[in-house]
């Protein structure tokens, strides 16, 4: 058996491999179950029905399908610029930050709260993402850069919360006072689906798609991405085109963190609350949508309904939480590994 490169696998081929790579990754969670002592069809069957088939379980996959959208859009265009950002949870809570910060301390006209928290949170995640950007043209690897600057994160919303900016009632917890009302977000009635940063996903998924796929901006990204030889003959400059890619993928990251303040919690609290590893799952949303931002709208609730299931099968079947991490991790290696079969074919017989 060998490969045969191809020098330009076509969509079709892409889906198939991808959905064969989650069918591979499911059966192989399924040996896990078994190994554990638990039934793949109790489970598969609790997590759809529970999520699919239940007016809650429906409405915890759109809560956690925010984030991720907003997420996945930026990280696909990222990975379109071969500038590969997994720093998107820590650009998620540096926008958290901003957006409560903006609340707190900054006076406003009640209407003007909420599309500032938006603005800054955006400000905030884009920074974080520009900073790896800058390292970059360092020799410094965004892989690693970003990465680190989670935990930096992490460390700076504890810093805060315990301290400058604590609550004065919180009585021995850590976070800070909540947000003035004008800035809570309206949700669909019942649930915690804070629709306006729902659109705001839908809008930021199409107009990446549109920005990719129409602008010159897009035309050159993708060049810079698929072909930096023929890039740099072109005279374009990759290094500006890394940085503002990085730019909006944080910026995007921002958002979803504000959405997060805004929409469910009201106020900056740690870093484990505010995302449940948002930041994290969005990199198999990107990577589902093959680098398609407008396909986020379909892999995001996919993955939003592996999160909203973890958290039945520790109900119903008492499990651990963590067989979410699980089947997050096994789909990346799958999909991964899938990467020789799209862009190769397989020929059987000596060459």
């Amino acid at each position: 058996m060998r490969f045969v490169a191809l020098p330009a696998p076509s969509t079709a081929r892409s889906a198939l491999v991808t959905l064969a790579a989650v069918v591979v990754a499911l059966l192989i969670c399924a040996l896990i179950f078994v190994v554990y002592g638990v039934s793949p069809l109790a489970v598969y069957s609790s997590m759809l029905s529970g999520t699919l088939g239940a007016s809650t379980g429906l409405a915890e996959v759109g809560r956690r399908t925010i984030p991720l959208l907003l997420i996945g859009s930026g990280l696909a265009l990222a990975f379109r610029a071969q500038f590969f950002n997994i720093g998107a949870e820590g650009q998620l809570l540096l926008g958290a930050v901003f957006a409560a910060g903006v609340a707190l301390f900054v006076p406003l006209p009640g209407p003007l709260v909420a599309p500032a928290m938006y603005v800054m949170g955006a400000l905030g995640g884009g920074l974080w993402a520009g900073l790896a950007a800058w390292l970059r043209r360092l020799n410094v690897n965004e892989i690693l850069s970003t990465l680190m600057l989670n935990y930096v994160a992490v460390a700076v919303v504890t810093y805060l919360i315990a301290g400058p900016w604590k609550g004065k009632d919180v009585r021995g917890y850590i976070y800070t006072d909540n947000i003035p009302a004008s800035g809570y977000l309206p949700v669909v009635p019942g649930t915690q689906v804070h629709w306006p940063t729902l659109l705001l996903g839908i809008a930021v998924a199409l107009g990446l798609q549109w920005l990719l796929t129409r602008s010159t901006f897009g035309y050159a990204l993708r060049v810079v991405g698929e072909n930096p030889g023929a890039a740099r003959y072109a005279g374009l400059n990759a290094v500006g085109i890394a940085t503002a890619v990085a730019l909006i993928t944080g910026g995007a990251a921002g958002l979803a963190g504000a959405g997060e303040v805004a929409g469910i919690h009201h106020r900056l609290l740690e870093a484990g609350q505010i995302s449940l590893g948002y930041g994290f799952t969005a990199v198999i949303v990107a990577w589902l949508a093959r680098g398609n931002p407008a396909l986020c709208l379909v892999t995001a609730p996919l993955m939003g309904v592996i999160l909203a299931g973890g958290d039945l099968l520790k109900i119903d079947l008492n499990m651990p939480f963590r067989v979410v991490d699980v089947f997050s991790g096994v789909i990346l290696l799958c999909l991964i590994a899938s990467e020789v079969f799209v862009r190769h074919r397989v020929v059987w017989g000596r060459a």
